[in-house]
């Protein structure tokens, strides 16, 4: 009789996907740790920057704005940015050291003592730089009383109020100590410029009681008119100042009508 057939037993061996070697945790971990790194980033972002910094972090990110309308994020007198960069001026369609000024061709300016309109304004622009570092110098504290833009009309020198420190007594239009220093560093800073310049006067939405004769328009407009003496007395040419105006509360420079920065001081070197 044959032997009887012992009986094959094949052992397979079943690998699961994954298991302690597979690859897919180690996708999702990585995305956590890269979601939580941005997290802790974000963080200190937030604490490690002001509220004005972080409105022109945002304007930069938005595609729908293509130069920030606060600032660059900075906090020096010219909000991050830089008065030579071809940037800080695209407003109006120049570049701070590019020889064409399509606005001044366009108005059929001429040259003005031996000077061509591009050469105008780098002069214009390097006192506005000079303004920017005396001003960053002083010992005062002044930075935060300065904002430099620019504007269709020509560079605008913004001459601010904070709470603890005003240009102006309440009300009226008494000049500050600290006005008349700002004041004077503008005049040493634009001395030997042939711009004329214009000086609007601005204040907040506070308003004077009901029915008053005296409002916000003539408060402005003499603040404006103060603003023009005490340049005069500080050594300003009193021909190049061809405009003393004032706006009231109708042009603001923060989205809060009340901020102290709405009540300032508007000097614009005109093209």
């Amino acid at each position: 009789m044959a032997e009887a057939l012992q009986p094959i037993i094949k052992k397979k061996k079943v690998i699961a996907g994954g298991g302690h070697h597979g690859g897919a945790w180690k996708v999702a971990y990585a995305d956590f740790v890269t979601a939580m790194m941005a997290f802790f980033l974000l963080m200190w972002l937030l604490n490690a920057t002001t509220e004005d910094q972080r409105k022109g972090i945002a304007d930069y990110f938005n595609p729908t704005i293509p130069i920030s309308r606060i600032s660059g994020g900075g906090a020096d007198a010219l909000s991050g940015d830089s008065i030579y960069t071809e940037e800080t001026l695209a407003r109006d369609g120049t570049g701070a050291r590019q020889k064409e000024n399509a606005i001044n061709e366009s108005s059929g300016a001429g040259e003005k003592d031996g000077k061509s309109p591009a050469e105008d304004q780098e002069a214009v622009s390097e006192k506005a730089a000079q303004l920017a570092q005396a001003i960053d110098e002083s010992k005062n504290n002044l930075s935060e009383h300065l904002q430099i833009k620019m504007s269709p009309d020509g560079m605008v020198i913004e001459l601010v109020e904070s709470d603890k420190r005003p240009l102006f007594a309440v009300g009226n239009a008494k000049p500050s100590a600290l006005l008349q220093e700002l004041l004077g560093i503008v005049s040493a800073s634009f001395d030997d410029v042939q711009n004329d310049i214009k000086i609007v006067g601005h204040t907040d939405a506070n308003s004077f009681a009901a029915n008053a004769a005296y409002t916000n328009w003539e408060l402005s407009t003499d603040r404006a008119n103060t603003a023009r003496r005490v340049l005069l007395q500080a050594g300003f040419p009193q021909s190049q100042i061809t405009e003393v105006s004032g706006k009231a509360d109708t042009d603001p420079l923060s989205d809060d009508p009340f901020a102290p920065e709405n009540r300032r001081i508007s000097i614009t070197i005109l093209k």
